[in-house]
């Protein structure tokens, strides 16, 4: 079990997973109810914990994959499955390192970016770049500066964020959500679409 991994999966199964709120990120559920229509497609969430927001872009009506590299967060995925409710897909692997089981019209995240090592960030703009298909677009919930600077999560900047994904990606929107109490105004999130 690689370093990552484990420390990832021992924080899931010692309950430790305190970023879990039970339900999907607001800013998502805005977007998602903003956006209804009939553009549809395929979507990856990487770093997907117990896949609240994957069931949250399955409902809206998109083929949703969750990601992730502990094993108890996609147990934990399965086990919070609704029956009769729309089915998504989960995954055990590393979004970082994996080849591609398929490229994704979507990718969407909450909160991973500031959760990886800062070392990591190269590989995880590569990631994002390889699992989107040409055109495809990424949507991101970041936490600005959060309180903890030895994370995780770790420091990010609107800036950085910039500086990594623009040479790959454009930037299609940025705007503050609705967010968890604790994070108010501390969240942005960011619509890229992949150059051609």
């Amino acid at each position: 079990m690689n370093e990552t991994l484990n420390s990832w999966e021992q924080r899931y199964r010692s309950g430790g997973a305190h970023w879990d709120h039970g339900a999907p990120a607001p800013g998502l559920v805005d977007f998602l109810a903003a956006h209804a229509g009939p553009k549809r497609g395929s979507v990856l969430v990487p770093g997907c914990g117990f896949g609240h927001d994957v069931r949250a872009w399955a409902g809206a009506g998109y083929r949703a994959v969750g990601y992730d590299i502990a094993p108890s967060a996609i147990r934990g995925c399965r086990d919070r499955e609704l029956p009769g409710a729309t089915a998504a897909e989960y995954r055990v692997g590393d979004f970082l390192r994996d080849a591609p089981f398929a490229q994704f019209d979507w990718i969407f995240e909450h909160t991973l970016f500031c959760a990886i090592v800062p070392e990591d960030r190269d590989a995880y703009t590569r990631a994002v770049e390889r699992w989107l298909r040409p055109g495809g677009e990424f949507l991101a919930v970041h936490y600005i500066n959060p309180e903890h600077p030895d994370g995780p999560p770790f420091p990010v900047s609107r800036a950085e964020l910039l500086d990594r994904f623009s040479p790959a990606f454009d930037l299609l929107a940025e705007w503050v959500p609705r967010s968890y109490s604790h994070r108010s105004g501390r969240e942005l999130m960011l619509w890229w679409k992949k150059k051609a």
